[in-house]
This record gives structure tokens, sequence and C-alpha cells, in this order.
């Protein structure tokens, strides 16, 4: 009766904010609401005429998102919104069950995970985003890799490229951590998601359509690298020293760093209880780093990230845990509406936020370094 009474109203506390904030907006639901119509009738899914808002999803995103288009757009709308505060609640619990352990109480890591993340998951929901249910596909597959469910969580991470191709930063993971049997997993769902568009458009249309998605995703992100969303390092480099060579050598250099630390993360495994969590955490909070189309509140993917900072936080290095709560803290509360239209728009193009999340990462690798987690 209680948890019935709970979700009554978490239902219509999502109402009374989709009413008030959401309903005349959620532009890239539209874009997969759009999208999914556009499949049903076997039509072309990527055109230039969509302007900003193209569809730079994989075809078989598309051919799964029909039953959207089943309904009228406002009605959509109401549906995604709902389910997207759903599965919040879920990526928020099944991070925190990622811990290898809970050395505080769930309301406080929750309370801090909510803190920090808030605008980002806010930003999230009236976009109409997808980075929440790829955040919690992520997490259910680590999950099931923990319990040894290697197929399953190797066909869950294939999906998880679907709905976003930042998945793909799973796959050499899983061949870092050899669970061979997941990267099985992983080859047959991308090999399905591949074919699924064939039983709608056929072979030669379907060919097509993966070239034209891998020239809209290209095409696409050059123009984007100066927008102050942007939170990429290939976007920060470029907002500092302009777009050219320079700032191109160095957004790869970064982005090798990061892949490095990944790597030794993953690489001082050994002697580690329980290391799946953490690897994620690293991976999933990288991925706005590194994608060069890294819109801000893709972070929402470092609510794991959080998670282990809030528990382990007495274990850093005392100046490590300082910079930790500096750039956490200075993340979450570097709001628009606090800061005023022209300090906000100066902090995005300094890409101040781009920087905390690297503290972030570093965090997260001294806890590896201390076989903490």
């Amino acid at each position: 009766m209680k948890r019935a009474a709970l979700l009554c109203a978490a239902l219509a506390l999502a109402g009374a904010i989709f009413a008030l904030k959401a309903a005349d907006k959620m532009p890239d639901f539209e874009v997969y609401w759009r999208a999914a119509g556009r499949a049903a009738a076997a039509a072309p899914l990527y055109t230039a005429q969509d302007g900003h808002y193209q569809n730079k999803y994989l075809p078989a995103f598309a051919v799964l998102a029909v039953p959207l288009a089943w309904f009228p757009l406002p009605a959509a709308k109401a549906i995604w919104f709902t389910v997207s505060a759903g599965v919040l609640g879920a990526f928020v619990a099944m991070s925190l069950g990622l811990l290898p352990e809970r050395r505080k109480p769930a309301w406080i890591l929750t309370a801090c995970v909510v803190i920090a993340m808030a605008k980002f998951y806010g930003h999230e929901l009236v976009l109409g985003q997808v980075n929440l249910l790829l955040g919690t596909v992520v997490a259910g597959a680590v999950h099931l890799l923990r319990r040894g469910r290697d197929v399953p969580a190797g066909l869950l991470l294939a999906l998880a490229v679907v709905v976003k191709p930042y998945g793909l930063i799973f796959f050499p993971w899983l061949a870092a951590i050899r669970r061979g049997r997941a990267l099985l997993g992983w080859i047959v769902g991308m090999a399905g998601a591949i074919v699924l568009p064939v039983t709608v458009y056929g072979i030669p249309a379907t060919q097509s359509l993966h070239a034209d998605w891998w020239r809209t995703v290209t095409a696409s992100t050059a123009p984007n690298l100066l927008n102050s969303d942007n939170v990429s390092l290939a976007a920060m480099f470029a907002k500092w020293l302009g777009t050219g060579a320079a700032a191109a050598w160095l957004a790869i250099a970064a982005s090798v760093v990061v892949i490095a630390v990944a790597a030794d993360v993953v690489r001082r495994r050994a002697g580690v209880r329980d290391p799946l969590g953490l690897e994620a955490a690293v991976l999933l909070t990288s991925i706005a780093l590194l994608s060069p189309q890294g819109w801000d509140y893709v972070l929402l993917l470092a609510t794991p990230a959080i998670a282990f900072l809030a528990n382990y936080e007495d274990r850093l290095p005392r100046a490590m845990r300082i910079a930790a709560l500096i750039a956490v803290a200075t993340a979450a509360f570097s709001l628009f509406d606090i800061m005023g239209r022209r300090a906000y728009g100066v902090f995005m193009s300094l890409s101040i936020v781009t920087l905390c999340f690297l503290v972030v990462i570093a965090a997260l690798y001294a806890l590896r370094v201390r076989r903490v987690a």
C-alpha cells in the first residue's frame, strides 16, 4: 500500500512537472517521434531539411521507436516524459547498487547524487532525451555481469549502442576484462540491430540508411564544437583556441589521456573485490568528454561516479577530496537562473564544467589506485 501511494505521488509529480515545464518543449523527443513515423512508412530517416534537429541515431533505433508514432505528438510526449521520470529513479537506484558496499545510508547517497546531477536530469527531461535510458541499460548490463549472466549483459550493451552510439565504448572494455560470452552476446545483438531495418526497408535501402547515418553524424560534428552547451574535450580546445589544427591535436591528446586512465583503471583491477562498478562509472563519465557532440546533459551518465565519490570520499587523499568536492559543487550549482545570462555564458565558454568532470575521473582513478573499489 505504501509503495502504491509513493508511485501515485511520483506519477502525479511527473505529470505536474510535465504540464509546467515540458509539454511545449522536448525538441529532441520530436526527433525520435518523427523518425519513428518515417520508419513506420519506410521513408528516409536522414534529411538535411531537419536542420539542427537531424536524426543521428542508428536506423534500428527508429524501427524500435515505431510504437511512439502510434500516438499524436502531445500524447507521445506525455508518455515519454512519464517513462523517463521512472527511468531516472531506476538509474539512481541501480547506480547505488553498483557500489561494492554502502558505507553511508542510502538516503544520504541518493541526496548527494540527486543534488549533484539535478540540473542535468532536468535538462534531459525537458529536452526529451534518451541518456537516462542509456545509463540504465548500461547499469543493468553491469549488474548482469556481476551475477555471471554474460550473454544477456552483452545483449544489453548492444542495445545501449542502439539507444546511443556512445555505447560503443563498452565493447573494448568487455574485451579488456576477458568476458568472451558477453562479447558474443554483444556481437549477436549488434548483428540483430544492423539487420533489423531490413524487415521494414529491405536490404539495399538498409545499406543506404547506414551510409546516410554515418554521413549525418560526421558532417554535423564540426559546426557544433563552438556551441556553449558542448562539454567535450574537442569543444573545450575549440573554444579556447578556435577551430583548427592546434585545437584538434590537443583534443586528440587529451582524449588519449582519458582513455589511458580508463585502461589503467581496468589494469589495476587485480585485488579489487568487485571492480566492475567503478570501471563502468569511469567509462560512463568519459562519454560526454570523448564524444565531439557531448552536450552538457550527457554528463548525467556520471551518476554512478558521484555515487562512488559520495560513498568513498573519506578514502580519497585530502587534496583530491577537496578538489572533487569543489568540482562537483561547481558543476552542480552552475545554473543559468543563479548566475545570469552573461556570467553563465562566460562560464560555459571557458568549458569549466569539462574541467570539473576531468577532476571526477581523476578522483575515481585515485580510488582504484588505492584498491578501494
